[in-house]
């Protein structure tokens, strides 16, 4: 059976319409080594599905982390600087949470303990790589299938089956409940309190993408809590800026050098010792609204908006400053006519001015050179291509690739292109704010 991850979803919105070795993830902040100034350059590290790691479940720990050490020194061969290791793929973890079980795509069983502690193990050897390591949690994703009684007996969704959505094949926590709003918000600040992660990042998932013909039913929850909203829309996106707002306080919080260590315990517990400055950024999908839709949105002609849609206003996070970073996944190439690279820039370059949040630019080099992508992706320069046009506008500040598979594979050599290109000498990530 085919997977289908969080990129997948780009293509179906439209068609409905580096570091030094050694330095340590804390480096000073400022211009490059290469006296280039400072830019995240970066990888998404996805573990949903198994999709780049571990390879598959099951495998015995030493060769888990093998696997993993491989990917932290290709991002350091690819002179990135930044890894975004997603640990919490589906309401679970990737290290051992008091709030949720261990994920199934370590051992192939939730809840089994799979002998080690891969967020800490993945914290301590990037920054001895002098990599950053920024924590990618999904908020609201439980399963990606429906029936609950495949959960851990254990699972906080079995234990409160009214905080479950059963939604187009997966089941959801239900965004307008303020139980499940503060629990997201545990679950993360525990890997916030308990490890020095260098950032806090969410993806594009907040209410679930529109599934033709389906009906996302918190009818409850907007009777009990939606009586303040002139409209469900209006409702749904407070929930979500709530959630933003409010975990973008508790990290700042956890920032504070006289915050102590979290809750928590057990053989792999890790305090906090070196306080770094804790990032949060979010990596939507790239389309706020159509310049159609909304006079202030962009020029594109999507058939999925996140203001309308996803219920997400991601212009709204940069302009209050609730988040330190945002990635855009601006997952088309220049000139494509639905979504244009050309265009989509410029308007987040526009939209962080005179805010104090930095501007990435997700890239798709999971398209360069695969089967069924326009022709400009069958082009290897297609991506550096990108990263040459990008820096006409001094307000972005770097690039994140999806993923890490495709930096290790680089069926085309687009990635070595751009490394060619761009990245001649290393570079440190820019100051968090």
């Amino acid at each position: 059976m085919r997977r289908i991850t969080r990129r997948a979803f780009t293509v179906m919105a439209l068609t409905t319409a580096a570091a030094v070795p050694g330095t340590g993830g804390a480096a000073a902040r400022g211009r490059g080594a290469d006296g280039g100034r400072a830019e995240f350059r970066g990888m998404w590290l996805a573990t949903v599905a198994n999709r780049d790691w571990p390879s598959q479940p099951g495998l015995p720990p030493a060769q888990q982390q093998a696997e993993l050490l491989r990917y932290l020194d290709v991002a350091v061969t690819r002179r990135l600087n930044t890894v975004i290791f997603q640990v919490r793929p589906t309401a679970d973890a990737l290290w051992p949470s008091p709030y949720e079980p261990w994920s199934e795509y370590l051992t192939g069983t939730q809840g089994r303990d799979p002998g080690w502690d891969p967020l800490g193990f993945a914290v301590r050897e990037a920054h001895r790589r002098g990599l950053e390591l920024h924590a990618w949690f999904n908020p609201y994703r439980i399963a990606n299938h429906t029936d609950p009684a495949r959960l851990v007996p254990t699972h906080p969704a079995r234990l409160h089956p009214d905080w479950v959505v059963p939604y187009g094949g997966k089941l959801y926590y239900n965004p307008g409940l303020p139980e499940v709003r503060g629990f997201v918000q545990d679950a993360i600040l525990d890997a916030v309190e308990r490890y020095d992660i260098d950032g806090v990042h969410f993806d594009d998932y907040f209410y679930p993408y529109p599934v033709a013909g389906q009906t996302f039913d918190d009818d409850a929850a907007y009777e009990e809590y939606g009586g303040d909203f002139g409209t469900r829309a209006d409702w749904r996106r407070a929930n979500i800026d709530l959630l933003v707002r409010e975990t973008a306080e508790r990290v700042r919080e956890a920032r504070s050098p006289g915050h102590g260590p979290g809750r928590g315990g057990g053989r792999w517990h890790r305090r906090r010792t070196h306080h770094r400055p804790v990032r949060f950024g979010i990596s939507p999908f790239a389309i706020w609204r159509n310049q159609a839709t909304d006079p202030a949105g962009s020029d594109t002609r999507a058939g999925v908006q996140t203001y309308d849609d996803l219920y997400a206003d991601t212009r709204k996070w940069v302009r209050e400053e609730w988040i330190d970073y945002i990635v855009p996944q601006v997952y088309w190439n220049i000139g494509f006519p639905a979504a244009d690279y050309a265009k989509l820039v410029p308007w987040w370059a526009e939209t962080v001015a005179g805010t104090r949040v930095h501007l990435c630019v997700g890239e798709a080099l999971y398209k360069a050179g695969a089967p069924g992508q326009p022709p400009a992706w069958q082009d290897p320069a297609e991506l550096s291509r990108h990263l040459t046009f990008a820096r006409r506008y001094p307000r972005v500040r770097g690039h994140i690739f999806f993923s890490a598979k495709e930096v290790a594979e680089d069926r085309t050599g687009a990635m070595a292109r751009v490394v060619a290109d761009h990245y001649q000498g290393p570079a440190v990530p820019p100051r968090a704010v």
